[in-house]
Order: structure tokens, then C-alpha cells, then sequence
């Protein structure tokens, strides 16, 4: 899809933070980021802001401009070193660049109340930033089905339906779709383990992988294993979750960061308020 007109105008839009992923192209290194991503934030109806990368200590500098927070999927894995393991597979790609800014963004973001959407990698990264674990090969671990994708396959039967999750009773995904269980086109070859302290679970596969968890922040905090983006248009769900985003980002822009008079960013005459200090095969 093309960028779609701003009814509110281009300065009125929450601008959403997207990480870029690191990839050698030919011979050089490009920052990349999957379109499918970019159309997200406009269905949310929101500006993305692609980073190509950061420094730890610019991270407050990209919050103070920003309405929202939107971590992307990737065929990289997060680094096991960050949940104190080695790595168990070689030939899977890794992106460290991505990791040295996205694992600290996460609490930062979540301590100002700020709207996250976390997406397959995304979740994964959310909940090794927060103190959890990640099983590296879902399919080796007894109990487990094989959650990959086959390479070969079309790329409409890839991010086709997987398998159904069960939508845990009472919690945020409950709200904001009202159904028991959803299908989703879930494709990883890496899961939660054991989930972060304060997260909670909010959908289940029918092997019992979680595939969902929200955060204990104000505001909307939630993650996802499969990918709401993916053709997105055309599906019930994954528009009401972008819809929830986009309107939590709304609500953060015009509430924390214009009650503070000083948009885009939140700081004013007095300068920036404090902020707290805290892949899978075939998979983008």
C-alpha cells in the first residue's frame, strides 16, 4: 500500500518507532525492514519511523519523539548469550547490532506507559529484554509440534493458517477481540520458555507454547508469535489488534506527550522530562 492521507494532517500523527534488521546484500551491509511492516503502522493509522540502529544512550532521545513502539519480526534470532545460553544451531542468522538497542528499548518504552506492539521476533525480543527465556529449537523439545515454516512452500501457504490458539479468559486479547480462539499464521522456529517476570499469558497453542503475552504497564503493551501483519486488510483480527495500537498511540501523543506542550517531542522550554532507566528459518 501507498502512505495514505493524514485526515489530521502529517504533524498529527503518532509517529511509531520500527527497527530495521541488519543483512548483507551482495557485498554490503544494508539496514532493511519488511514493507508489510511499514503498512502496519498506516492501517494503524500511524507514521513509522524506520531505525536503522542506536546507540543505548540515544534511546531516550528516540522516545522523547515517538507515540509508539513497533517491534518487527525477522529471520534473526535473538542472541541466546542474553538468556545465558550458548548458541545451539550456527546456520541460523543472528543480528547483535539489532539486539543492542532493541533489548534496552523495551523496559524504557513500557516504563513510560508508551503503546508496544511486539511481532514474532518482536515477542521473543520482548520477552528476553523483561528476564525470560527462549527455547531455540521448539521442535526438539518433547510435547512441542514443529512451529516451522517449509522454505520451499509458496509464501501464501508459509504465512497461512498454522493452527488455532486459545485467547486466555479475561485478559487484554479477550477484550479486544471476544473470541475464545482465533487461527493464526504462527511460523518460528524459536518459543517462549519461561516467560518474564510481569508478563502475562494471553493465548495458548494447542500443544500449550504461548503465543501471546501482555505486560503489567499502563497503556497497551502486547506481543505476538504469529503475524497480524501479514496481509493484514483483509483480516478481522489482525485489524482490530493494529486499531488498539494506533489508538493507544493516539491517546499517548495527545495525553503524556501534549499535555506536556511540546509536541513532537515531550520536553518544552524546561527541555526533556527523565525517563526511567531500566527468526526462524524463513521468517521476516
Amino acid at each position: 500500500m501507498t502512505p495514505p492521507a493524514a485526515s489530521e494532517g502529517a504533524a498529527g500523527k503518532p509517529l511509531v518507532l520500527v527497527p530495521a534488521c541488519n543483512r548483507v546484500l551482495g557485498h554490503q551491509l544494508f539496514h532493511v525492514v519488511a514493507k508489510k511492516y511499514i503498512d502496519a503502522v498506516w492501517l494503524a493509522g500511524c507514521q513509522p519511523l524506520v531505525v536503522p540502529g542506536a546507540d543505548p544512550r540515544e534511546l531516550d532521545n528516540l522516545l522523547e519523539a515517538a507515540d509508539g513502539v513497533l517491534l518487527t519480526g525477522s529471520p534473526s534470532n535473538v542472541h541466546p548469550s542474553h538468556y545465558a545460553e550458548d548458541v545451539l544451531d550456527e546456520s541460523l542468522p543472528l543480528d547483535p547490532e539489532r539486539d543492542a538497542w532493541t533489548l534496552p528499548i523495551v523496559p524504557k518504552a513500557l516504563g513510560l506507559g508508551m503503546p508496544l506492539f511486539a511481532i514474532c521476533r518482536g515477542f521473543q525480543e520482548a520477552n528476553v529484554a523483561l528476564g525470560g527465556t527462549l527455547f531455540q529449537a521448539v521442535h526438539q523439545v518433547e510435547g512441542y509440534r514443529d512451529h516451522r515454516d517449509r522454505d520451499e512452500d509458496p509464501i501464501d501457504v508459509q504465512y497461512g493458517v498454522a493452527h488455532d490458539v486459545s485467547v486466555e479468559p479475561g485478559g487484554v486479547l479477550a477484550g479486544l477481540l471476544g473470541e475464545p480462539v482465533i487461527a493464526v499464521n504462527s511460523l518460528h522456529g524459536q518459543g517462549i520458555k519461561k516467560l518474564a517476570p510481569g508478563l502475562r499469558v494471553e493465548a495458548r497453542a494447542p500443544d500449550g507454547l504461548i503465543e501471546a503475552f501482555s505486560a503489567a504497564a499502563p497503556g497497551f503493551a502486547l506481543a505476538v508469535q504469529w503475524h497480524p501483519e501479514w496481509k493484514a486488510e483483509t483480516n478481522p483480527v489482525s485489524m482490530k489488534l493494529l486499531r488498539a495500537f494506533g489508538d493507544a498511540a493516539r491517546s499517548y501523543r495527545a495525553n503524556v506527550r501534549g499535555a506536556a506542550g511540546a509536541l513532537p517531542g515531550r520536553g518544552g522550554a524546561g527541555g526533556p522530562s527523565p525517563v526511567p532507566e531500566e527468526a526462524p528459518r524463513g521468517e521476516t
